[in-house]
């Protein structure tokens, strides 16, 4: 029995470092398309009904957390389909290793909101740009099981990150557009950059 288990534990480890070596195929171009269809709904309903988003901080960051979770929903159902299609057995460790990659920065962006909005609300003016300068991270630390053209989407973000930081330093204000439009550029262009992966991919297939 001890033997077996052993084996078990192998196969599941050879598994795991058969899946760290290969190019994920998980994220479909049309499912992180609909995603910026989301954000510039968000960005629009915000812009027509949330007045003053700046007194308003907790409605305003849990319109685009609804946001990010109807995304992560969409992009996962499909990354589940995807992989199984693409990678058969080795779907599941795919799956896990993608989201295992991507779950730090996720969890820190959680976090931040958390206490920002608790313990120091004068600080929340800070939040989209933190947000989408960690999703850039979350890319990157990504990028070795995806195709390299679409580090160029957590370059976009790391940016936009910076820039949106720079002109709500003085004003502290939330815009529904500073939070929206770097989303859906950035989700977009990486849904084209990887539209044009898997052309590529098919090409030398």
């Amino acid at each position: 029995m001890r033997d077996l288990d052993k084996a078990l534990d192998d196969i599941v480890t050879i598994r795991a470092h058969i899946a760290a070596g290969t190019a994920f195929c998980g994220y479909g171009p049309a499912a992180v398309a609909a995603t910026a269809a989301f954000a510039l709904i968000a960005a629009i309903a915000q812009h027509l009904w949330l007045d003053e988003p700046t007194s308003h901080p907790v409605t305003f960051f849990a319109g685009w957390l609804a946001t990010a979770l109807v995304a992560v929903g969409i992009i996962g159902v499909e990354m589940r389909a995807r992989s199984r299609r693409h990678h058969s057995g080795l779907a599941d460790a795919m799956v896990r290793q993608a989201a295992e990659q991507f779950l730090p920065a996720g969890a820190t962006g959680a976090f931040l909101a958390v206490v920002m909005l608790q313990k120091a609300p004068e600080t929340v003016w800070m939040l989209p740009g933190l947000w989408q300068l960690l999703v850039g991270l979350g890319l990157f630390a990504s990028a070795r099981s995806l195709p390299r053209i679409v580090a160029l989407t957590g370059v976009w973000y790391f940016v936009a990150g910076a820039c949106v930081l720079i002109l709500t330093s003085e004003s502290h204000a939330l815009s529904p557009w500073l939070m929206g439009l770097p989303f859906i550029i950035g989700q977009l262009l990486m849904a084209a950059l990887l539209h044009l992966a898997t052309e590529a991919l098919d090409a030398d297939g």
